[in-house]
């Protein structure tokens, strides 16, 4: 096209903007005459679409020319269509109104015999890739890719294509329904077939892991044609490595699915991991070499890990770990550290991986930055109570001169290990209030409201924490964080340090109010409701803080000058009794996952393939690694024909003890080993979305009978705080909760026990009159074979009830109703108190009608301890040493009956006779409704011994 040429000669000869720009629009105005005259033949219209496109690529806009081009693919020349394509490929976006046009010519050169008309199409489709085309050429598409005519270099394009169409738009493509063909493809003797359809595998495989389970089967097969039979083609070796990228996509698909059952399976792959590890002993040839087998071998470590953590594999894969982060080579460090932190995670025991903790810490100092990453990556994850004063105090070493991009996340992972690992609570407060005073601007909210949660929860750390927040403070330098710890700290807890030198009221008045000029307008809001405190807790010093509150009446800041009028007010009145109610001591914050941990968690969100692993230790790989598991129960076993057994994994809801988290060394710590270092209890129920619109909430059933058999885990759970409510052929219902006054939270776990998936979930609870409920918004309405959901549910007790609401759960098209296990009994708190108080008590409140009392049998030997037990699990507080009969079980508890009912006091007394095996069960409250529901529901396990 010599006027093409000569177009291209004359722009690159202008020499400034001015004529380039007269250039080309003396062009266009020439095209488009000449698109307006017609009568063009296609070797004119490819030349003028040419022209444009160069225009368009030089940043011009193009606002003529589309059809033409869209005409050009209709040619049957295939330099025209293939400028054609080209045209629609770069002008055309996925939303244009003109991709329409496009559509009946793309799918009929789909269906033509001519292999590059498949191709021209495929990269088309691929390029624009708009839900229109996905929906009315994705069959096409996938036709190509199954047809055992096509060619191997179309098959090839057909599933990158198909892979390009899922990742925009997953809901139109109906990939389960073509499982079975794709994942069959994978055994294409073509290792560029395999290479393309592996890609697409598996990317499918993570998305549904059940459908695309027999590509278990398929990647062993291959990789032991490749590194066992040596079946492969001269081209696909790469720097003698056989066809690398098959391998290291094999060795990645095999560990979105656990370990195998079938024991040739894993004996095969073994096998295949030795051969891998051995062949990583010959020194590399050169870079490329070097590049190639590690990349291998890496990713067949982190298989063997996976398989199992503990196997001699992964012995060996340590060892050589140990010689990969000392490397001289970049890469080859960061693969090593990457790859240990893995093994850290997954591992039993950190030994092997501790004898290299200073070549780790040295790595923070490395001169590649993702290198440091790396290294901070492993040093979280290979902490325990061994090695965690050493890594924190290096890590703060560190944060010093670390780099801006990764203080944030320092300054996370420090604040999360001091927690878990704390052996004295006197370390956890000097670490964490140095990290603040250390990293000043690169603190988040997170950690802060952390710390303040943790000493309001724990009265040992309050007069430790408050005198060293004052010293702090007392210092010149400047840290806005600082100021806000101290000034919570102080004014909650500044009392318990005002009798030590140096610690006066006025001393941790003037500490407070030195830094409120330098301070934001939050920050200084936060002190006046300190200032407050104190006008509360040293009366001594309300001269000097009234004129604060004064001085503040008239700024113009409308918060700041609304908390000083106001707190002005409630100190000036005449009686102490407003300024006393308001100044209450906080309560202990609700125990719940550490919003650190979440935050940490979204910074490490994958914007590739789904991580196999978490970083942060074994603990924290605990529920991913329950996940994979539960999605293999229905994988087909490709690799021989006689099919393994599929495991039925019924998890019932476990606890989530952190085995692995230190207490500090006091006697009640050591008592409750399922608390963490500091005492908190995670439940790892976090709070509820909202509810679910009423439209998508189908209308309860008003006449389905209860479930047969659902009393026995709905009488279990009244005392208990998590176990199997349901359980029948078809469904597992467990249930698990944590209440914390007249407030309460559930977990419902839904398990499924069918052969095949459990469809429109759905968790619904009755309108009730005393409590309010709500159901979070599901983010999954099906359920594997074997796998299960979770639901949560939020209570709320406002009034005495004796009836729990009713549970609805759907699956299937059918209901199941049951009685969601919630007692008024869950919402009381234990109480401790003397025997005079007790009696004092009991004789006030008196007789009928509001003392119940029953005698009755025991239906099984009385033990002690069990009804001792029981009596816990109804929350009440047992009092030592107030019966003379030491058999006999006294017994306090406050039900919190919310804004409607109030809070009710429960005394009991249970008196057991061993020799007839009998009870007699006396209770006594001020409602005589309560003292009727406690009676007849205590009544009940106490008979059966439960």
């Amino acid at each position: 096209m010599r006027g093409l040429t000569l177009f291209i000669a004359d722009i690159r000869n202008c020499r400034v903007r001015e004529l380039e720009e007269k250039r080309i629009n003396k062009e266009m105005a020439n095209i488009r005459s000449k698109f307006k005259e017609g009568n063009l033949n296609g070797y004119q219209k490819k030349k003028y679409v040419c022209k444009l496109l160069y225009m368009y690529i030089l940043g011009w806009d193009i606002e003529f020319g589309h059809l033409e081009a869209v005409n050009l693919i209709s040619s049957p020349v295939y330099s025209e269509k293939q400028i054609g394509y080209l045209a629609v490929t770069l002008l055309f976006h996925e939303n244009s109104d003109l991709v329409r046009l496009v559509v009946n010519s793309t799918k009929k050169d789909l269906d033509d015999m001519n292999e590059i008309n498949n191709c021209l199409a495929l990269h088309a489709i691929a390029n624009i890739g708009g839900r229109e085309m996905a929906e009315s050429l994705a069959n096409d598409v996938h036709r190509l890719l199954i047809s055992p005519t096509s060619k191997s270099f179309v098959k090839k394009k057909a599933a990158l294509t198909l892979l390009r169409l899922f990742r925009k738009y997953p809901d139109v493509i109906p990939v389960t329904d073509w499982a079975e063909r794709i994942v069959n493809l994978m055994d294409e003797y073509d290792l560029g077939v395999a290479l393309s359809v592996t890609t697409l595998v598996l990317v499918l495989a993570q998305t549904y892991p059940i459908e695309y389970a027999g590509c278990y089967g398929k990647a062993v097969a291959r990789l032991k044609r490749i590194l066992v039979d040596r079946d492969y083609s001269l081209d696909y070796i790469y720097y003698k490595v056989p066809t690398p990228w098959l391998q290291v996509k094999c060795l990645r698909l095999l560990q979105y699915y656990p370990p195998p059952d079938d024991p040739k399976l894993r004996t095969d792959i073994s096998e295949l991991l030795q051969i891998i590890i051995t062949n990583s002993q010959d020194a590399p040839k050169n870079v490329q070499h070097s590049n190639a087998q590690n990349a291998v071998l890496f990713e067949a470590i982190n298989l063997a890990i996976h398989l199992d953590s503990n196997s001699t594999l992964c012995a060996q894969a340590a060892a050589l770990l140990g010689r990969f982060i000392s490397s001289k080579e970049t890469n080859v460090r960061y693969l090593g550290l990457d790859t240990m932190a893995h093994l850290a995670a997954c591992v039993d025991s950190l030994g092997p991986i501790k004898r290299h903790q200073e070549t780790i810490l040295m790595s923070l100092r490395d001169k590649d930055i993702s290198v440091r990453r790396r290294g901070l990556d492993l040093l979280y994850s290979m902490c325990d109570t061994s090695n965690a004063k050493i890594i924190v105090s290096e890590l703060l070493r560190y944060l010093q001169v670390a780099d801006y991009a990764m203080r944030e996340e320092m300054v996370l992972k420090i604040a999360i290990l001091a927690e878990k690992f704390a052996t004295a609570y006197s370390w956890y407060v000097d670490i964490i209030l140095q990290l603040i005073a250390m990293a000043g601007e690169q603190v988040g909210e997170e950690v802060w409201y952390r710390v303040v949660q943790i000493v309001t929860n724990n009265e040992e750390l309050q007069e430790y924490a408050a005198k060293t927040v004052l010293n702090y403070l007392s210092s010149p330098q400047y840290n806005e964080t600082m100021v806000k710890v101290g000034a919570y700290i102080l004014g909650e807890f500044g009392h318990l340090i005002a009798n030590f030198p140096g610690s006066s009221p006025i001393e941790q008045f003037n500490a407070v109010h030195s830094k409120f000029n330098l301070c934001s307008l939050q920050t200084r809001a936060l002190m006046l409701t300190t200032y407050v405190k104190f006008v509360n807790l040293f009366p001594e010093i309300k001269g000097q803080v009234l004129d604060v509150f004064n001085q503040y009446r008239y700024v113009l800041d409308s918060e700041l000058q609304q908390r000083a009028c106001e707190y002005l007010a409630i100190s000036t009145m005449p009686t102490d009794d407003m300024l006393q109610t308001v100044c209450e001591e906080m309560p202990p914050f609700p125990e719940r996952e550490s919003t650190l941990l979440l935050k940490l968690n979204q910074k490490h969100g994958d914007t590739e393939d789904k991580r196999v692993w978490v970083i942060g230790g074994k603990e924290a790989n605990t529920e991913q690694q329950d996940g994979l598991k539960r999605i293999a129960t229905l994988r087909a076993n490709s690799y021989n024909e006689s099919n393994s057994p599929t495991r039925q994994i019924m998890a019932a809801p476990a606890t989530t003890e952190n085995s692995s988290h230190s207490s500090p060394a006091t006697p009640a710590a050591a008592a409750a080993p399922s608390h963490d270092l500091l005492g908190l209890e995670d439940l790892s129920l976090q709070d509820p979305a909202p509810p679910a619109p009423a439209a998508a909430v189908k209308a309860l059933p008003t006449n389905l009978p209860l479930a047969p058999g659902y009393e026995l885990g709905f009488n279990r759970l009244q005392y208990t705080a998590e176990g199997v409510l349901f359980e029948d052929n078809q469904i597992q219902i467990s249930v698990k909760s944590e209440y914390h006054g007249h407030q309460g939270r559930l977990a419902l776990y839904i398990s499924n026990k069918l052969s095949f998936p459990m469809s429109h979930i759905t968790v619904q609870i009755s309108e009730h009159g005393s409590f309010q409920s709500n159901v979070a918004t599901p983010h999954q309405h099906t359920i594997a074979p074997g796998a299960q959901v979770q639901r949560l549910v939020q209570v709320e007790c406002q009034d005495v009830f004796t009836d729990p609401p009713s549970l609805f759960i759907g699956f299937n098209d059918q209901m199941v109703h049951l009685k969601l296990p919630v007692a008024l009994t869950k919402f009381q708190e234990p109480v401790e108190m003397d025997g005079q108080s007790f009696f004092k008590r009991w004789n006030q409140i008196g007789g009928p009608p509001r003392e119940n009392q029953a005698i009755f049998q025991s239906q099984v030997p009385i033990k002690l301890d069990r009804v001792a037990s029981i009596l816990r699990g109804f929350r009440f507080g047992l009092l030592q040493g107030v019966d003379p009969n030491a058999n006999n079980f006294v017994g306090v508890g406050v039900i919190s009956a919310g804004t409607k009912g109030g809070k009710i006091g429960a005394l009991l007394r249970l008196e057991p006779n061993m020799e007839q095996n009998m009870y007699r069960l006396t209770v006594r409250t001020p409602s005589e409704t309560v003292s009727e529901y406690l009676r007849s529901i205590l009544q009940q396990p106490l008979t059966f011994g439960q």
